[in-house]
């Protein structure tokens, strides 16, 4: 794997070990139970400089392989804590949008202060009724004077309570069909945004998920993403593309850590007189899970470097990555569960959170089902591009149809139809 990084991948990938190692994985598990922010966790990688990896140069970050590095950063962080992975990715999720679509005022103002850890972002799109159908969204932000107004709920944001800036889509022309949806730059604490239910959830616990409401929020209008209302369904799909390929190297690193842990363990373990990982059973599950594991963080860099190369082919690659490495990921985490036997399943042993923290992957930021309809479109569209190049390579058969009438007089005979009219 070495060869096949650069010398800054090598560098942000030895920071963030070294922060995963050191602060990370000694108070995974205390933040679990407690399901609250950790904030010294958070400190910790600010101080390393992680938040400036995905940022620009010119706005204060590392420059560089961007997307690349995130997920190189993103999977060291997870591969000691899933939880913590998400909490430091998501930040680019609620940034992207600013990257992609900002204007330069817009850049300017925020990119520098994500980059220093010094603001936390998040990102405001799915509500109860409309998760993978985001063109159903029913949150509104209509003009009034020099400002917009927002009214509705959103709901699943991660981030949420802790972020100081918020990435909102809401239907700003109920009228239109392409332009229907814009993105506002929502700072916490505007009057009548709020935070009400935070979620009780199985995994990443140590990051909110909380629900956002906002009741008559006036949005100045150089809030509105790029300066222009109309392009926020644009924005957001374009976000996901770029961020997806983070949610994959959140799972990788969660696979990656289960595996060293089952692997320790397996070493350890004896039974029937000998180690665990002498038994070839145990053998070829480890060996499996490891190939897997290695297949998917290759897809995740590809995507990546698609992404930082802005090749045409992303959609389809994030969403391929997003969907191996996540069900990957729920594979080996689980497998890792079933070498550690009965402990395994006991929360004083550090695997099961693994198999909690995995589950979420498949499911946020675009179902894998929803993922594979992606896919296959894309390949819908492939295969009309490549019909006239190869069709004549396909051969054709003809199927013989018994007809009622058209046939040969000896034929018909035979079959007592019609024979074919003179």
């Amino acid at each position: 794997m070495e060869g096949l990084l650069s010398e800054q991948n090598r560098e942000w990938r030895a920071r963030a070990r070294q922060v995963a190692e050191s602060v990370v994985r000694p108070l995974a598990a205390k933040y679990d139970r407690l399901q609250e922010y950790p904030w010294e966790i958070q400190k910790a990688i600010a101080q390393a400089g992680l938040f400036r990896v995905w940022i620009p140069e010119e706005y204060g970050g590392a420059g560089g392989d961007r997307t690349l590095n995130l997920c190189i950063v993103v999977e060291e962080l997870s591969r000691a804590c899933g939880g913590v992975g998400v909490l430091f990715a998501v930040n680019a999720l609620g940034s992207f949008p600013i990257i992609i679509g900002g204007s330069e005022e817009q850049k300017r103002k925020w990119l520098p202060k994500i980059a220093a850890g010094e603001t936390l972002a998040a990102f405001c799109l799915s509500e109860k009724g409309s998760g993978s159908d985001a063109v159903s969204m029913r949150c509104r932000a209509r003009a009034s004077g020099d400002a917009y107004v927002i009214d509705g709920e959103k709901k699943w944001t991660t981030n949420g309570s802790a972020a100081q800036l918020y990435t909102v889509f809401a239907v700003s022309d109920p009228q239109s069909k392409s332009r229907r949806i814009s993105g506002l730059l929502v700072e916490k604490g505007a009057p009548g945004f709020t935070f009400k239910k935070t979620e009780d959830k199985m995994g990443i616990r140590c990051v909110p998920v909380v629900e956002c409401h906002f009741r008559g929020v006036r949005v100045p209008k150089e809030n509105v993403l790029g300066g222009e209302p109309g392009y926020g369904f644009r924005h957001a799909m374009g976000t996901l593309d770029y961020a997806r390929p983070g949610v994959a190297a959140q799972a990788v690193g969660l696979a990656q850590g289960a595996l060293e842990l089952a692997l320790v363990y397996a070493g350890q373990r004896k039974q029937f007189g000998q180690r665990i990982i002498d038994f070839q059973a145990v053998q070829f599950m480890l060996a499996d899970m490891a190939t897997k594991v290695e297949a998917a963080r290759q897809l995740v860099y590809t995507a990546a470097r698609a992404a930082d190369r802005k090749l045409d082919n992303l959609t389809r690659l994030s969403a391929m990555c997003k969907v191996f490495a996540t069900d990957v990921a729920m594979e080996v985490t689980t497998n890792a569960v079933q070498l550690f036997g009965g402990y395994g399943f006991m929360r004083d042993y550090p695997i099961e959170k693994y198999m909690r923290d995995a589950k979420i992957t498949q499911i946020y930021e675009g179902t894998n089902q929803v993922q594979r309809v992606v896919i296959s479109r894309a390949l819908m569209k492939e295969a009309t591009l490549l019909s006239d190049m190869l069709e004549k390579y396909v051969p054709k058969e003809v199927q013989y149809v018994l007809a009622e009438e058209g046939l040969p007089a000896e034929v018909a005979a035979a079959y007592s139809v019609p024979a074919t009219k003179e």
